[in-house]
């Protein structure tokens, strides 16, 4: 365990006497000034003061747009700006959110996502009634580029509560988008920051990591929003296949977060899903935007993740695609070919 620490940086815990507000909403930021003002618009919204909430953008130090003049703008003085002086990485950011942050409750709501009506309300009540909990999350929609909804995710449980189980269901599926859950501070001080060995996974560790430690709450109302990009770093992470190896990585680290007696089938469950994610969702969807190099790397990846029958036979109906493919493609390049023999016979 103090091998696993040395890859979480601590969260120092506020001096006594330091005025803290209930809510810090720190908000991480690269090159997305452009979706900035509705992240901010939908978390001003639901301003309830500077005595119960701060709000920070920390910005990783964006090359191509100018964040700052957005917080002028829009925050007036109210939301705080915070830029580090050199590109430090998504995960290092986050942890500066981290150590920034001064409330008692913490949420990270990437710059280019939202929040709905109610979010913070909701959640805080989460808290009230039950403060044994060290998280509280709630439903998220899926939105494109131009901030148009796609899908709405699957209910956890049919009522809001402490989930049952949740260690053994959060390892095996990664459900949970940051912008939709909230952390007690304290929770980060205790377990550490996000996990530095990871680029891809490392806030589905987290989750785990939490899950294993507290109850977590679940809000059946989706009142997050999280924004999908066709050019993201998920989009390069998806090319290269570094997303299933990080996914990989994560599950082997918190294999120690599991009870004895059911880690390897829960980490073979887990496996299984992400292979199934890939050869039925990512490289399908790759093999329609014709990009072959990121399908061959999600079969690739896949099948280190797991070689169940379940996988193969998803596998076998995915390279019919690909042939069926690659077929129409030779036919519609070789059209003249198909049309000269024809008059050799006439």
């Amino acid at each position: 365990m103090d091998e696993q620490n040395s890859y979480r940086p601590k969260i120092t815990s506020i001096p006594e006497g330091v005025i803290r507000p209930l809510w810090s909403v720190m908000i991480p930021t690269y090159n997305c000034a452009n979706y900035l003002r509705e992240t901010l618009a939908s978390v001003l919204a639901q301003d309830p003061g500077p005595d119960l909430m701060q709000i920070e953008v920390l910005d990783d130090h964006s090359t191509k747009d100018d964040p700052a003049a957005v917080v002028e703008e829009l925050g007036c003085g109210r939301v705080g700006f915070y830029q580090q002086p050199q590109n430090v990485g998504h995960t290092k950011n986050f942890q500066t959110c981290l150590e920034r942050s001064r409330g008692t409750l913490i949420h990270l709501l990437h710059g280019d996502d939202c929040v709905r009506n109610g979010f913070y309300q909701k959640l805080e009540r989460a808290f009230d009634k039950k403060p044994e909990i060290g998280a509280a999350f709630c439903r998220h929609i899926w939105m494109d580029e131009q901030s148009h909804w796609q899908v709405v995710t699957k209910l956890e449980q049919s009522e809001s509560g402490v989930l049952s189980n949740w260690l053994e269901r959060i390892a095996v599926e990664q459900c949970i988008q940051t912008p939709s859950i909230v952390v007690r501070r304290d929770v980060y001080e205790k377990l550490g920051g996000f996990d530095s060995r990871l680029s891809w996974s490392e806030d589905w560790e987290m989750w785990v990591r939490i899950a294993a430690q507290y109850p977590v709450w679940y809000e059946v109302e989706p009142l997050a929003v999280y924004r999908i990009h066709s050019n993201s770093s998920t989009g390069r992470h998806i090319r290269t296949g570094e997303n299933m190896q990080d996914v990989r990585r994560a599950i082997e680290i918190f294999q120690a977060y599991l009870p004895e007696t059911t880690a390897s089938k829960l980490l073979n469950k887990a496996r299984e899903n992400w292979a199934l994610d890939a050869i039925v969702y990512t490289a399908p969807n790759r093999l329609a935007a014709g990009d072959m190099t990121a399908v061959m790397a999600q079969i690739s990846e896949a099948l280190k993740c797991s070689r169940s029958l379940k996988v193969i036979n998803k596998l076998t109906s995915l390279i019919w695609r690909i042939v069926k493919v690659w077929v129409k493609r030779q036919a519609l390049q070789g059209a003249k070919l198909w049309i000269k023999p024809k008059t050799v016979y006439d």
